[in-house]
């Protein structure tokens, strides 16, 4: 079968699409014939600093339909339409636990139910799991155009939070975001994050925080908090891993500094997430209320154009690959 894989180097790995073997699911495993699968910006990362090592197949969320389960696996049947999160998915065919799939409606393309899972698990882990936001709370996004973001600012907004505040350094993209659930963009490449954010929610401050950035603005965020705020940072897309904290601020103000990845969770913690996003996203999914724009597809044979296309961030949405 075809598989992306990422070719490890000194300087850094690079991406080629090669003939690999298919793999055989174990007893508690599900072969998925891949038709689509999603392309995210921390590939970029993860391929820049694979310079050791195996080969690795690329790819984190998938999109297609059973073909074999394992003696062992009951909820899942040769033929049916689903989409999962899990690792080597940018191939013609990818193993997964029975608990990450999730049902694809006949109505729904390859393509959007590739675009679904790991932005949206993602988005949901960040913004409710660890965030706790509710109804009437408002809620800060930066990095909103990207694939998370966009995740985020609709689960918010699903969820009746109030103002939903998004930035981002494109005002093009700003005022498309307004339709997906964005009450106050903030333009950071001019606006003052802290003084937006205090005028459109009277000066108290946001409740919830999500953040894709980094060190570059983490000042920003603590002073951008209401009382009992919390931050929940997901990326470094800025590119400083430092930042300084204004302590007297933290405690008086009681926040909370919470950091997700996939990196360090568990299998099972990683299914929970995946659980957890089914049970409160799914039925909007099938609904077509939380479906994200895709912004261009790509063959596999062309992934390394798609790379670059993501890495150039003029991008609205998703990015998706489509397999042969």
């Amino acid at each position: 079968m075809k598989a992306a894989q990422v070719i490890p180097g000194a300087d850094g790995g690079r991406i080629e699409v090669r003939d690999i073997p298919v793999p055989r699911p174990g007893p508690e495993e599900v072969l998925v014939r891949v038709r689509a699968s999603g392309i995210n910006y921390g590939e970029l990362k993860y391929m820049r600093e694979h310079r050791a090592g195996n080969p690795m197949t690329a790819g984190v969320e998938f999109a297609g339909e059973v073909v074999s389960v394992g003696e062992k696996v009951k909820d899942w049947r040769e033929g049916d339409r689903v989409m999962g999160h899990g690792r080597g998915c940018h191939a013609q065919f990818v193993i997964a636990a029975p608990l990450a799939l999730m049902p694809v409606p006949d109505d729904v393309s390859w393509v959007d139910a590739a675009a679904f899972p790991n932005v949206f698990i993602t988005a949901h882990d960040a913004l409710v799991s660890n965030g706790e936001l509710k109804a009437g709370e408002s809620v800060f996004i930066n990095g909103a155009s990207g694939g998370v973001g966009m995740a985020a600012i609709m689960i918010a907004s699903a969820l009746g939070a109030r103002p939903v505040i998004a930035s981002s350094r494109s005002a093009q993209k700003l005022e498309r975001l307004a339709r997906f659930g964005v009450d106050v963009g903030v333009n950071a490449s001019r606006d003052s994050q802290v003084e937006a954010i205090m005028a459109a929610t009277d000066k108290r401050g946001v409740d919830v925080i999500i953040d894709t950035i980094g060190g570059s603005v983490f000042e920003d965020h603590i002073k951008s908090l209401a009382v009992k705020g919390r931050l929940v940072n997901i990326a470094r897309l800025g590119g400083a891993s430092t930042a300084q904290v204004d302590i007297n601020l933290l405690w008086l103000n009681r926040l909370k500094l919470i950091g997700v990845t996939f990196r360090t969770r568990t299998e099972q913690e990683r299914i929970a997430c995946i659980q957890a996003c089914a049970r409160d996203l799914l039925p909007s999914f099938r609904g077509g209320k939380l479906r994200l724009p895709i912004d261009r597809t790509f063959p596999m044979d062309a992934i390394g154009d798609a790379y670059a296309y993501i890495a150039d961030s003029q991008h609205l949405g998703k990015i998706v690959l489509t397999a042969d």
